[in-house]
């Protein structure tokens, strides 16, 4: 006899006894299938009210059973157990964990929530951990469910040379959320008695369309998030802003408060405290016709610092120097099409910037004021042709001249010090990414981009492009605005140059690069990945010139791949490596291999982080970690799903 029931369940039974409603009544030789996903059989099953099955010698799997005879991979054996249907819970008596047949655990009493519970209180999967810092030790963490709209996530971890608690707690509102991620630890290898570290964030909706969020990050010390594998972060940022965006305005307010864990840098004198107040409106006026954009900032960054002179790095200026900006803007901007599609692009302007800068010592200005008109006159030529394959190719040249009048004051260059030259900004008026500088005089850029579409699934992307100045620009001392990596320090840029392939096997190669007058590399970038239902796996590589202003006294040169590949319908095997090739080491690696099927997860990870400092060492972590599946709403990989063999 087969019931079926609600949420999913099938009740199969060899014979039984129902009331008319098939409320009470008992089967016997009784099997449970929920969710398509767990099974649950006993000699006999007793049913009442509607809502409690009592099954007796019972036996509980999510493995598939095949008519071999052989025992499945685990399973849970209990001499009664209850299944509350309103509760959706699984109670246990006397209760023996399986494996093989084999008992290897057991429990006089045991709850577990059935498939079709989305949250419930317990115990999540254990890890072993073996780690050459923290020694050998177990994470065990521990789910509460406080109610529907809140939950705790508790994970002690015991080892040899550290204990841990970790915290999570995440609530959400009728208008946001918010999350909390910490831990504390008492670590042998530490001289502090106590560290650890909170993380937070959160979003919520205010009225007329305000989006309120925070971020919260903080740690003990230095190298307490690299030593238990929470974060790779070197700068931490605390910050609280509101913003709306609208179709044609955009408000946002935010003060934001960074910390520097980086070995060399002072967070005395870095400018760790930020406010900014942005406000943009768009207009489209009917005579003039095309777009106008109106827009004001209020800017202000802090030291720490009450430093009047300058330290060891000779920059001219003071190191604790505190500095106000105000810059407000108007923008025309307006599209033709000429004859022949030729696109035509008009874009002028008057932006304000005034400049208030305390503590700024005795070689500068102490407030500025620049009025800066600006105009720029583009022109693109697109060209498409289809072929009779189907094969689609677009060409389209562009050249601009942009002009841009008053002369940058004798200020500090605190915001615009990373400026990165690529198609973004290739025919920008400044490529300047703040106010502080701005690109002045006379400048053309041209640039051509070409791609190609076929039919058969892949397609591949050229641009190459370079701006040309009236003269070079430099500093009131006589040394270059721009840096000497950066592409624009001299009149004539590096040529940029930037690719893209793509095909319908998921294979993808995107680089870009920065190339000197003798084509060598300034600055180059290469990614490729290869993704399809068995592999996911990424290569890049970043080469960046020596460049002191930038931070880098020594070329940069480095390699990163990681991914996962299954070979198998149960295995797949993931790896990653980061390879520091200027300096001829590694920088981490690590391995891992997992075994799925339908009822469980084992994972063996091994990895190595090879860095080290003053304050950090190299460390190698082991971590194994066995999930039982099944006990879940969420829906399973069929893939995975082994069969019965005849």
């Amino acid at each position: 006899m087969t019931l079926t029931e609600a949420q999913n369940t099938v009740v199969v039974a060899d014979s039984g006894a129902l009331d008319r409603e098939l409320t009470n009544g008992i089967l016997r030789g009784a099997r449970i299938v929920m969710q398509d996903q767990l099974q649950l059989s006993a000699n006999q099953m007793r049913r009442t009210d509607a809502r409690f099955n009592q099954l007796y010698k019972a036996s509980v799997t999510s493995c598939r059973v095949c008519e071999s005879g052989r025992p499945p991979l685990w399973q849970i054996r209990a001499e009664r157990m209850i299944h509350d249907q309103q509760e959706r819970q699984l109670y246990f008596q006397n209760a023996q964990l399986r494996v093989l047949g084999t008992p290897v655990f057991y429990l006089p009493r045991l709850r577990m929530p059935d498939p079709t519970l989305e949250r419930a209180t317990g115990f999540l999967s254990p890890e072993l951990v073996t780690s050459s810092l923290l020694g050998t030790g177990v994470r065990a963490p521990y789910f509460i469910r406080i109610d529907d709209h809140r939950d705790l996530t508790v994970a002690p971890f015991l080892a040899t040379d550290s204990r841990r608690l970790e915290l999570r707690y995440r609530q959400a509102f009728r208008r946001g959320e918010i999350e909390f991620n910490g831990a504390i630890s008492d670590d042998d290898f530490s001289a502090e008695d106590t560290r650890g570290y909170l993380f937070g964030q959160g979003r919520f909706e205010l009225p007329q369309d305000f989006i309120l969020r925070f971020n919260i990050e903080l740690t003990s010390d230095d190298t307490f998030l690299l030593d238990h594998d929470f974060s790779d972060k070197d700068r931490l940022q605390n910050e609280l802003s509101v913003e709306r965006a609208r179709r044609d305005e955009f408000i946002r307010g935010a003060i934001t408060h960074f910390n520097s864990l980086r070995v060399g840098e002072s967070n005395a004198t870095l400018p760790s405290r930020v406010g900014n107040v942005e406000y943009e409106r768009r207009f489209f006026p009917s005579r003039l016709g095309g777009e106008v954009r109106f827009s004001a900032v209020a800017h202000g960054h802090a030291r720490r610092s009450d430093l009047v002179t300058d330290g060891p790095d000779q920059d001219r200026f003071a190191d604790g120097r505190d500095v106000s900006r105000f810059t407000t803007s108007l923008d025309w901007r307006r599209n033709w099409v000429l004859p022949a599609g030729l696109l035509a692009n008009v874009e002028t302007g008057l932006t304000l910037d005034h400049f208030e800068i305390s503590q700024i010592g005795t070689t500068a200005d102490d407030q500025a004021t620049e009025l800066t008109p600006s105009a720029a006159f583009r022109l693109r030529w697109p060209f498409m042709k289809t072929a009779v394959s189907g094969v689609t190719h677009v060409i389209e040249p562009v050249v601009q001249l942009a002009w841009s009048g008053g002369s940058n004051p004798d200020i500090p260059q605190d915001e615009s010090t990373a400026i990165e030259f690529d198609e973004g900004n290739l025919f920008n008026i400044s490529r300047f990414n703040a106010p502080d500088r701005r690109e002045r005089g006379y400048s053309g850029a041209y640039g051509i981009s070409y791609a190609r579409f076929d039919p058969s699934g892949w397609e591949g992307r050229l641009a190459v492009g370079q701006v040309i100045r009236d003269e070079r620009l430099r500093e009131s001392t006589g040394t270059p605005t721009f840096t000497k990596s950066s592409g624009l320090r001299d009149q004539t840029s590096d040529l940029l140059v930037a690719g893209q392939y793509r095909n319908a096997t998921g294979l993808t190669v995107t680089a870009r690069g920065l190339f000197d007058e003798i084509f060598d590399a300034t600055k180059a970038e290469a990614r490729a990945s290869w993704q399809n239902d068995r592999t996911n796996i990424g290569a890049t590589y970043i080469w960046l010139a020596e460049d002191p202003r930038e931070g880098r006294n020594s070329t940069v040169a480095e390699w990163a791949i990681e991914g996962n590949y299954r070979f198998a319908r149960h295995w797949t095997a993931s790896a990653e490596w980061r390879y520091d090739a200027s300096t001829d080491r590694s920088v981490r690696a690590g391995a891992g291999l997992t075994y799925t099927n339908e009822c469980v997860d084992i994972t063996l990870s091994v990895s190595r982080r090879f860095t080290s400092s003053t304050i950090l060492e190299p460390e190698t972590n082991i971590g194994f970690t066995v999930a039982l599946r099944g006990f879940s709403a969420a829906t399973q990989d069929k893939s995975f799903t082994r069969t019965c063999r005849n």
